[in-house]
């Protein structure tokens, strides 16, 4: 799939760009989540940093603060905010992982939750991420690869879901590719005004 081609039809508000990470840090980033505790809540498993999210109520509290960002993981979220992504820092991080077949059903980040701009990080793995307009019948589809990352902000945040397809390959650049293990990161900037006592 050419990526300047998809990236002209994404939402509006949705943007996508390539080699966020080397891949140095991508390896050090990957290394760094497999000694941490994975959460398997989930069909898959989960991370969480700075605050954690609650999946049964789709909400985050005033106590579920983990406290602030990793290091690591800080770096990341500046860097998002020094190259022009990110307006306001973001101070909570998902690690999400998927192994082939798995995937995540489309859906509206948390409104009330967090702010404009949400940012996610692909790793280790290609996939193929589709939004669809809420309350129409377009959808798009781009091949996220790794290292690149795709912004939700303004219309493509609130009036688009995304998903990523539950299956074991994607078509890219017209061959049918398998996937292998893929990690997401995804930024976000709680709102803490918003945030209902637990």
């Amino acid at each position: 799939m050419d990526h300047a081609a998809s990236a002209s039809i994404l939402p509006p508000g949705v943007a996508y760009f390539g080699d966020f990470l080397t891949h140095e840090e991508e390896a050090l980033v990957a290394a760094r989540l497999d000694v941490g505790e994975w959460n398997n809540v989930l069909k898959r498993r989960v991370q969480h940093f700075g605050y954690r999210y609650d999946y049964k109520a789709r909400a985050i509290t005033a106590d579920s603060y983990l406290g602030t960002l990793p290091t690591w993981l800080g770096v990341l979220a500046e860097r998002l905010v020094t190259e022009g992504y990110c307006r306001n820092l973001p101070d909570q991080v998902i690690a999400n992982e998927y192994l082939p077949g798995q995937g995540i059903s489309a859906h509206v980040d948390c409104v009330p939750c967090f702010d404009d701009t949400i940012v996610s990080i692909s790793l280790l793995s290609a996939c193929e991420m589709i939004f669809r307009e809420l309350h129409g019948t377009r959808s798009h589809g781009i091949v996220l690869t790794p290292r690149s990352g795709i912004l939700l902000g303004d219309t493509g945040r609130y009036d688009w879901t995304h998903e990523i397809p539950a299956r074991k390959s994607d078509i890219v650049n017209g061959v049918k590719t398998a996937r292998s293990r893929r990690v997401s990161l995804t930024f976000r900037k709680v709102i803490p005004a918003r945030l209902p006592e637990g």
